[in-house]
């Protein structure tokens, strides 16, 4: 069972394959190898591979069991608020009813109604609500990939969830994007802009301006609200916003920062001049507290600002300006949607929002394009 030193190395972590020899329930000889990063990471996952193969050459392997394989080896390959996300659909989900299954049991008739118990399923934080299609759907694409896993690794011979297919609900309405055009945004920020103006008048405090600057930014440029928590003084080069980092404030431990989404996610920015007045504006205030440097997050000073707090102030603010609640991540919308109804490319839009692809973008903002069926007539009629 050795660990084979490769050529290569990812976030400066050394590559490694580790290569397992075993039987199988039938008494062949069989070999599996993996990818790991980094010799700890690299001996973990030989003392995970090695505890399954010996279950495996066993009666039975169960699906809590690969499971537990496969997170070993996916928190290598993705980033940890996925893993988190991950982790919290297949055990609430999928390990919690089926997890002490033989998977070479797993047959379309089990699976089957285990999709109908998920039919019926509730959200944790609110029992007497079912949780919603999407959430379904990602639970049978996390369910999915986990059976793919073990039909790489020769656990089983096919993947039977892909049998029963996807959660499906004709009934259920398309959801439509909210966003917020540059007339209710100004009302918006208008609410916003008056209390962090009151709070300064009457205590002093300053810290209200935070949120008026963070739903700025949201609006301007399209960014994530991991990507705005995580800006610091240090990111912004005269009117270029250079996005590098995002927070994630979900995990157990506190705030993780990372790499953005993906690579695409890692842009630069340009602002328009409102936003780069407002920023200047709100550096002059940071820079009155002791202790300022360039590594004060933007929106918060030495710690972000927290999310839940930010969606009180949403609530507040919409509710006071007589507009319809959009959440947070509809602010990003909001952005895509005024660039779209003005005609900018797709391709731009994309790339303001660091999508990994332009289809993604052209999916979800197509529909903000009315104008190019007639425009594309127009040429035509000319020739």
């Amino acid at each position: 069972m050795p660990i084979y030193k490769m050529e290569g190395k990812k976030n400066g972590l050394q590559r490694y394959r580790v290569r397992i020899n075993y039987k199988d329930s039938a008494g062949k000889s069989r070999q599996t190898d993996r990818i790991a990063y980094g010799k700890e990471a690299a001996k973990e996952l030989e003392l995970q591979l090695n505890s399954t193969m010996k279950t495996f050459s066993a009666p039975r392997i169960t699906l809590r069991q690969l499971y537990e394989e496969y997170i070993t080896v996916k928190k290598y390959e993705v980033r940890e608020n996925t893993i988190h996300t991950m982790q919290g659909r297949l055990e609430a989900y999928v390990i919690a009813v089926l997890g002490d299954y033989d998977i070479r049991d797993l047959n379309v008739a089990i699976l089957q109604k285990w999709k109908q118990k998920t039919e019926e399923s509730t959200n944790d934080k609110n029992p007497s609500k079912k949780i919603s299609l999407t959430v379904k759907k990602n639970i049978y694409g996390e369910f999915r990939a986990l059976l793919n896993y073990a039909v790489r690794m020769e656990y089983i011979p096919k993947n039977p969830l892909i049998s029963i297919g996807n959660f499906k609900n004709p009934y259920e309405p398309k959801t439509e994007i909210r966003f917020y055009t540059p007339e209710d945004f100004k009302k918006f920020i208008r609410v916003s802009e008056q209390e962090a103006v009151h709070t300064e008048n009457t205590t002093g405090n300053t810290y209200e301006w935070n949120f008026y600057v963070f739903f700025n930014i949201a609006y301007y440029t399209g960014m994530r609200k991991g990507e705005i928590n995580a800006l610091k003084w240090s990111d912004i080069d005269g009117n270029i916003i250079h996005v590098r980092r995002s927070i994630t404030q979900k995990i157990k431990g506190g705030d993780r920062e990372t790499p953005p989404k993906n690579k695409t996610s890692i842009r630069d920015l340009q602002m328009p001049l409102p936003l780069t007045k407002i920023l200047s504006e709100h550096k002059k205030r940071h820079e009155l507290i002791t202790g300022f440097n360039d590594d004060f997050r933007i929106c918060g000073g030495v710690r972000c600002l927290r999310n839940t707090t930010l969606e009180r102030r949403n609530t507040y603010y919409s509710e006071t300006a007589g507009l319809q609640h959009i959440r947070i991540h509809d602010f990003r919308h909001s952005h895509a949607s005024l660039l779209a109804n003005n005609g900018i490319n797709i391709q731009e839009i994309a790339r303001r929002l660091g999508h990994a692809n332009v289809e993604i973008t052209w999916n979800i903002y197509s529909h903000l394009y009315p104008r190019e069926e007639e425009r594309a007539i127009n040429v035509l009629n000319k020739i």
